[in-house]
Formats: structure tokens, C-alpha cells, sequence
């Protein structure tokens, strides 16, 4: 079951939408009805010679009228007002059968088919009708009479027939379609549904609001005079008409074209602002339906990866989500000469034996908070890898240079924000954090490690392994920040350090000299 729609939207298009719609071909057929009497008055009535030609046009058109019109008007309403308990349905937030549904789409898709149907019958209907009154009368017929009264009644028929399109789909756009194409509902994907393409709305536009006003004044040049009339005048007068409903079409077509138009330029605006939760909310059966709905899809599909790319970013940083979305995250790396830092809390063992889950999390979490901030916001680092109660951090990646001394000065931010934690813990009750860092430069791969189903964007090689083993001398050497000669080498020439003797490293012939900066 679907949500229902907002009560006092609804309740407005409950009210007024299926009235609207019934009511849309109104207005052109009085329209094209008045421009039909008034053309048969001036044009087609001096062509009828004889009273009794008179008398005869005048009821077969009356005759006519009084049968045609209602037994149109009455198709028409009972076609709308069939949708009425399937719209109230749907207002209420209940869906109908699938194959119910289905029929009631195709059918609102084709309102305006079906009206310009029945008006087209209604008055193409009148031509046999009217020419047969006339022939069968006695005596004899101009044949300008016999061609002059089609081509009047075509003349207007194209133009009620025209607007009332126009104003039938303007008014189930409004009213109807918000209501049967709600939600994912695409109205373009209606099966068997057929809608009016761009291209025969601009022909119907042209036949509208150029070929029927052309052609009437036209046949002002083979029509007599009526008596009384200056010829002149009543050329412009048909001018004006014509020039009337060229307006009132465009008008018409401006609004079905410059609307979704304006809808689509705000969502691509919108998401160009880097906004991905805007749809256009406008089901149409036409082209712009098709576009309206792939824009709508792309939209999605945009911000569907861009939660992925931002998810995936809190999962391995947000530098080498970069690194590995810019480049192919294919199997393998490149060698580049790195900075790595390894970092260690001090007892945190025996610091999470004493300590309940919850606790011990808090603690975590607020620390490599910190530490995380420091190391990519502040200095542009890489979080690469947390080890439990520590972390592994990559500087230089993509050939940044600078990277020890960015690294060097990560430690030492490092140490001077864990002094504020440290501050706050105490406040807390809660005993304070002891930390080792580690930190040495030189070759090392960098890139996508693993299998094809499963990788990891990390360093590997000698680098990151003395790296972790000068973070194991902190403990050693009492020191909580050590750097190698091959860092010291990064550095300026007047940086405080402190040197060590030499010191012997697990899986490493010879000895390492390390330095402790101040």
C-alpha cells in the first residue's frame, strides 16, 4: 500500500481534478462553435440563394446540435468520471488490481486522445449531414456552396480539435497524473499507452495556429460578399481570430514544454551543487517522460555512489579512497619512496582487562578521532590501516613532497593533542593514554593488495617493517617519539633532534640510528 498523498493536496484534486478534466473541451468547443456560426453567417449564408436553402440549413443544423452534442458530452463524462473510484482509491492510499491499474493509466494517458476523438466525430459527423439537408432540397446549388461548408466546418473542427487536446492533457497533468503515477510509477513505461510525441504537438500547433487561419482567408477569396460587409474588414477580423488561437495554443504548448524544462534544469543544478536527494516530479507519457525518468534514475544511481564513495572512504580514509578511485584499483602497485608512521597506545591490555567493552571503545574511538584529524586534516597524511589499539599512516603517497617533515610534524601534533585528551580523561576520572610513534622513509610498494574479489589498498615492503620495528623501540628506549636517519635526511637542517646510539633491529643486518625530535 502506498502512503496517501498530502490530505489538502488531495483533497483539492479530489474535488476539482475529474471536474476539470470533464470540463477542458469546453471552452474550445464553444470557441470553434461561435467561429463556425459567425463564418457560416458571413461566408456560407449569402452562398445559400433561395429562403428555402435557408430555412433547411437552419434546422439540419439545429437538428444536428441538439442530438450530437449531448450524446458527445455524455460519452465524454461517463469516459472521465470512470476513473473516479480508482482516483479516490489511490488518494486514500490503496492501490487497486495491477491489471485495474494498468487499464485506468492507459486511459488517463489517452484522455486527450479520446477527446479530440469524440469532438472530431462531433463535428466531422455534421458535413455529410448538413451537405445531404441540402442536396436533397429542390432546385439547384452553387458549387462553391458544396465545398465552402466542408472546408468552414474543417476549419474550426481543427481548431477545437486542436485545443481541446491541449487543455485535456494540461488538466490530467494537474490533476490525474500526480494521483495514478505517484511514487516510482513511470508513465512512460505504461504498457500499450501512446502519447503524443513533440514533434506532432509542434505539426498540430502549425495546423492550429497557421494552416486554419490561412486557409479561411483563403476561401475569403472565392466566397461573394456578404451584403453589407466590407470584404477588407472581415479579411482582418479572420486574421485577429487566427492570430487569437495561434496564442492561445502556444500558450498552451509553452506551458507542456517550458515546465518540464524548468523542473529538469533544477534538478541538474541541483546535483551540479552537489545535491543528490532532488526528483523531478513529473510523470509524463511523452519524450519528457522518458527523459524525466532517466534523469530521475541517474539522480539516484549518482547518489547511491556517492554514499558508496563516502562509506568507503570512512572504511579505508578518505586520501586513499581518492588514490584508489582516481587510479585502476586493479591487483598491484608502483614503488614510491614514502614516509610511514606506526602508532601504539601503551597498555591498552591491560587497560581493556579493567575495563568494560563500552568504556574501552569510548576511549578508543575518541583517540583515533583525534588522531585521525591530525593526520589527515591537518597534515595530509593517510590513515591507512587501524592495528587494534593503534595505526598505520602513509605520507607521500602520490608523490607528495615534504612527506617526512609533514610527518615529523604529525608527531608532534600527535603527542600535544593526546596532552589535551589526556586532560580531558583525568576530568572524566579515567586514567590517561601513553603512546609510542614510529616513523621511518624509504621505497616502498604502494597500491592494491589481495585477490580479485578482495583487495586492499595499503604499503608493503622493508620500509613499513622498520617503521613498526622503530615504534617498538619507544618502549625500549623510553621514548614516545622516534624517527629514522632516512627521515632525519627529509627534515631541514636545523631541526631539533636528539640521536641514539645505534640500535639493533629484528630482521635487519646491522644497526639503525634513530633520533628523537625535541
Amino acid at each position: 500500500m502506498d502512503a496517501p498523498l498530502n490530505p489538502a493536496a488531495c483533497e483539492r484534486r479530489t474535488r476539482f481534478a475529474l471536474l476539470i478534466t470533464s470540463l477542458a473541451p469546453v471552452i474550445p468547443q464553444v470557441l470553434g462553435s461561435w467561429f463556425n456560426i459567425w463564418y457560416n453567417m458571413e461566408v456560407v449564408n449569402p452562398l445559400l440563394t433561395t429562403p428555402e436553402l435557408k430555412h433547411r440549413f437552419a434546422w439540419a443544423v439545429t437538428a444536428y446540435n441538439v442530438v450530437a452534442f449531448p450524446l458527445a458530452s455524455f460519452v465524454w463524462l461517463r469516459l472521465v468520471f470512470s476513473l473516479r473510484p480508482a482516483f479516490r482509491q489511490l488518494c486514500a492510499g490503496r492501490t487497486p488490481e495491477p491489471a485495474q491499474l494498468a487499464l485506468l493509466r492507459r486511459r488517463v494517458i489517452h484522455l486527450p486522445w479520446w477527446g479530440a476523438m469524440i469532438s472530431g466525430a462531433g463535428w466531422l459527423l455534421c458535413i455529410p449531414v448538413l451537405l445531404g439537408a441540402l442536396v436533397s432540397m429542390p432546385g439547384t446549388r452553387g458549387t462553391l456552396l458544396l465545398w465552402h461548408l466542408p472546408i468552414s466546418v474543417i476549419v474550426s473542427a481543427v481548431i477545437s480539435i486542436t485545443h481541446s487536446f491541449f487543455l485535456v492533457e494540461l488538466a490530467s497533468h494537474w490533476g490525474l497524473f500526480p494521483v495514478f503515477f505517484r511514487g516510482e510509477a513511470r508513465a512512460d513505461l505504461t504498457p500499450g499507452a501512446v502519447a503524443i510525441s513533440l514533434r506532432w504537438r509542434g505539426i498540430l500547433w502549425a495546423v492550429s495556429a497557421g494552416i486554419c487561419p490561412i486557409g479561411s482567408l483563403l476561401l475569403l477569396g472565392f466566397a461573394p460578399p456578404a451584403p453589407g460587409s466590407d470584404p477588407k474588414w472581415f479579411a482582418v477580423f479572420v486574421g485577429f481570430v487566427g492570430i487569437a488561437f495561434g496564442l492561445c495554443t502556444a500558450l498552451m504548448l509553452s506551458r507542456l514544454i517550458a515546465r518540464p524544462v524548468d523542473h529538469l534544469r533544477a534538478a541538474v543544478q541541483a546535483v551540479a551543487a552537489g545535491r543528490f536527494d532532488v526528483r523531478v516530479p513529473l510523470p509524463r507519457a511523452d519524450e519528457f517522460g522518458l527523459l524525466v525518468g532517466e534523469i530521475n534514475d541517474m539522480i539516484g544511481e549518482l547518489e547511491k555512489k556517492e554514499r558508496l564513495h563516502q562509506t568507503f572512504g570512512l572504511h579505508v580514509g578518505r586520501t586513499a579512497a581518492e588514490q584508489i578511485l582516481t587510479n585502476d584499483p586493479g591487483l598491484g602497485g608502483i614503488e614510491q619512496t614514502i614516509t610511514v608512521v606506526f602508532v601504539d597506545i601503551r597498555g591498552f591490555t591491560k587497560r581493556a582487562a579493567q575495563s568494560t567493552p563500552p568504556e574501552i571503545v569510548g576511549v578508543l574511538n575518541e583517540f583515533l578521532g583525534v588522531m585521525v584529524h591530525v593526520v589527515e586534516d591537518i597534515h595530509g597524511g593517510m590513515i591507512n590501516k587501524f592495528l587494534g589499539d593503534g595505526f598505520m599512516a602513509l605520507f607521500g603517497v602520490g608523490n607528495v613532497p615534504a612527506h617526512a617533515a609533514a610527518a615529523v610534524a604529525a608527531g608532534r601534533e600527535m603527542l600535544r593533542e593526546l596532552g589535551d585528551l589526556n586532560a580531558r580523561l583525568a576530568r572524566a576520572g579515567r586514567a590517561p593514554l601513553a603512546i609510542g610513534i614510529g616513523i621511518h622513509t624509504g621505497p616502498a610498494i604502494v597500491g592494491s593488495i589481495g585477490s580479485p574479489k578482495r583487495m586492499e589498498f595499503t604499503a608493503i615492503g622493508s620500509t613499513v617493517n622498520i617503521a613498526s620495528r622503530i615504534e617498538s623501540l619507544t618502549k625500549l628506549l623510553a621514548e614516545p617519539f622516534l624517527i629514522s636517519e632516512a627521515t632525519r635526511r627529509g627534515l631541514g637542517e636545523n631541526e631539533p633532534l636528539r640521536e641514539f646510539p645505534p640500535q639493533e633491529i629484528r630482521g635487519m643486518e646491522g644497526r639503525l640510528a634513530v633520533f628523537a625530535p625535541s
